[in-house]
């Protein structure tokens, strides 16, 4: 098997020109000028979606939020793989996703503000909502990717983590049973190369990709400011899922510019120097200049790109404002699937504790355990 992490798929360079790759070239040869109009109006809007959503947290308006600044390509560019039966399981950072999903910016908030405990009906876009637990959607992916083939479906199933999640065990379960049942799981990991304040040479002394080898899977890195080589990768892999080949791990080297989170501050433990470096491989900027050379791109393309995100902002920032509290009764909405005896009981008599008259305490239906 070919070494790929030696040398990370590259189809754009920080300077615009595209680079000479058959094999992955192939896989994009279907994106024209529209297409690749449509990438740069995501990565944009996603953009000015995380910088809006961090300027709300910063005046109060979100109690947290988890930039994604510096990841945008490696988010629209693995999403473009995807068709509207695949499924997405999520960590928490990836907003340019589930933009692209189709979640509506007004409901990208709800839980960081904390009226809700999800942000969005996993069922109208098939993405999970954002997920806390570092990994553990590893385990959830595979085990959704393995029913999903015993059903017959016909359908990719992707997990994205980061660098810091890649030592969780959670995930290392998971590579082992995406292995073993030939679990159709695209492993998508944002190497941002900070987990917190832990750079990657903690995680792992070998490229993140290689660990993948262990258990049998193919794995490449790719590089994640260069949103044509991910979607490249990505659609692979993809493929290789919905068509028996089993699971695939591709790591998009990428940078996180911003804060872990807007409760962390990065001065405190990276260079400036560093950012900088990495602010000049930024990949909005590398794919306007793309644009530029194939001569894509003019002043009415600009106008509308910068209407697009100043109209998704002003969504954004409106619905987070005006967002209701939640009745004190939702506490007891979506605990079970079904109606439960001892849930309605309870709701009852938290209703009438509200109301000032709790009444007496009664015993819980026959049957059910407290």
């Amino acid at each position: 098997m070919t070494n790929k992490t030696d040398y990370p798929v590259q189809l754009v360079q920080p300077d615009g020109r595209r680079v000479f790759d058959r094999e992955h070239a192939a896989l994009i040869i279907d994106i024209g000028p529209a297409q690749l109009r449509a990438m740069y109006t995501d990565l944009v809007v996603t953009r000015r979606i995380d910088t809006e959503a961090t300027a709300l947290q910063r005046q109060g308006q979100l109690g947290l939020w988890a930039p994604m600044l510096g990841q945008e390509a490696a988010q629209v560019g693995s999403v473009y793989a995807l068709r509207p039966d695949d499924y997405v399981f999520c960590s928490y950072r990836e907003h340019a996703v589930a933009y692209c999903r189709g979640v509506h910016p007004t409901e990208l908030t709800r839980m960081w503000r904390g009226v809700a405990h999800s942000c969005w009906d996993p069922d109208a876009v098939n993405m999970t909502n954002p997920n806390i637990i570092v990994g553990s959607q590893g385990l959830h992916a595979t085990g959704y990717a393995y029913a999903a083939h015993l059903d017959g479906a016909e359908i990719a199933t992707i997990a994205y983590f980061g660098d810091g999640a890649s030592s969780q065990g959670d995930l290392a379960e998971a590579l082992g049973f995406a292995a073993s049942w030939g679990a159709p799981v695209v492993f998508f990991c944002q190497n941002n190369h900070w987990a917190i304040s832990s750079p990657v040479r903690i995680q792992s002394a070998t490229p993140i990709a290689r660990r993948a080898y262990g258990y049998g899977i193919p794995g490449l890195q790719v590089d994640g400011n260069d949103v044509l080589a991910v979607l490249a990768v990505t659609r692979q892999a993809a493929a290789r899922a919905r068509t028996g080949g089993g699971p695939s791990f591709i790591e998009a080297l990428t940078y996180r510019m911003g804060p872990h989170t807007t409760a962390d501050d990065p001065t405190r433990y990276r260079s400036a120097a560093e950012t900088e470096e990495w602010a000049r491989r930024d990949p909005i900027a590398r794919l306007r200049k793309l644009l530029e050379r194939e001569e894509l791109w003019d002043t009415a393309f600009e106008r509308h790109v910068d209407a697009s995100a100043d109209e998704v902002a002003h969504q954004l920032r409106t619905a987070t404002i005006d967002m209701p509290d939640p009745a004190p009764s939702q506490l007891f909405d979506h605990v079970y699937a079904t109606p439960h005896p001892l849930i309605t009981q309870e709701r009852s008599e938290y209703a009438a504790y509200l109301a000032g008259d709790p009444g007496e305490t009664t015993a819980p239906p026959e049957g059910v355990r407290t």
